[in-house]
């Protein structure tokens, strides 16, 4: 098939496009450009490298600006994804939905409307094994949004591996955060996997942190695409 995914440069956008693409032809990677930084639906922090994944994937980045407000973001998706069906003649769309059927049952709403096929890759996964077998496929993430109990500063930018994600489960029985996060409790963004040509080097950043929240998320000011070869 011919699909369309929904990606954000996330974990999970990532892996579901890589899952995808082993048996379905990926033809473009579609993104809310949305004004609203706390989305129900679309996750913002990581677009300034959207354009240097998509390049290192080699797959067509198209975006649709939304001002993001609840339900409303739903009608300018599904306007865009119709021109996406077109455009590209798609067959399905691709996403990373775990556990919230808030989103999985308007992107399946939204596909059968517009009569292509809702596919969800790690829809339902154990948590825990699902971020085990991410660097076990040799995904290179980092954090780069934080918003929970437990969760501080020292965690933006740091790598996801097997020492962040032990903390992540002792959190989880700790506090009861998301172990993946698709609760909003942290944002990611893959700067190497299997399927990118080049791996992206991050250069400079800034760690916008508020104290009050506690909350805060990276801010990329320069990257680079390295070779991996």
């Amino acid at each position: 098939m011919r699909l369309g995914a929904l990606f954000t440069g996330g974990k999970d956008s990532t892996y579901s496009l890589f899952l995808a693409s082993k048996e379905n032809e990926i033809s473009c990677l579609i993104n809310a450009d949305s004004e609203n930084k706390d989305s129900y639906m679309f996750h913002t922090v990581g677009s300034k490298l959207l354009d240097k994944q998509a390049e290192s994937l080699g797959i067509p980045l198209e975006r649709f600006y939304t001002k993001g407000e609840k339900e409303m973001e739903l009608t300018d998706m599904e306007s865009f994804l119709k021109k996406m069906k077109a455009k590209y003649h798609l067959d399905g769309i691709v996403s990373g939905a775990i556990a919230s059927r808030y989103q999985k049952s308007r992107v399946d709403n939204m596909c059968e409307e517009i009569g292509m096929k809702s596919i969800a890759p790690i829809w339902g996964v154990n948590q825990e094994e699902y971020l085990r077998t991410l660097l076990k496929s040799d995904f290179k993430i980092i954090i780069i949004k934080v918003a929970a109990d437990g969760l501080g500063k020292d965690w933006l930018g740091r790598i996801l591996d097997e020492s962040a994600v032990a903390e992540l489960v002792k959190l989880n029985k700790k506090f009861g955060i998301n172990v993946s996060g698709e609760g909003g409790e942290y944002e990611s963004l893959v700067i190497d996997c299997p399927i990118f040509e080049n791996r992206i080097e991050i250069g400079s950043y800034a760690k916008i942190w508020n104290e009050k929240d506690k909350t805060g998320y990276l801010e990329i000011q320069n990257a680079i695409l390295e070779d991996k070869h």
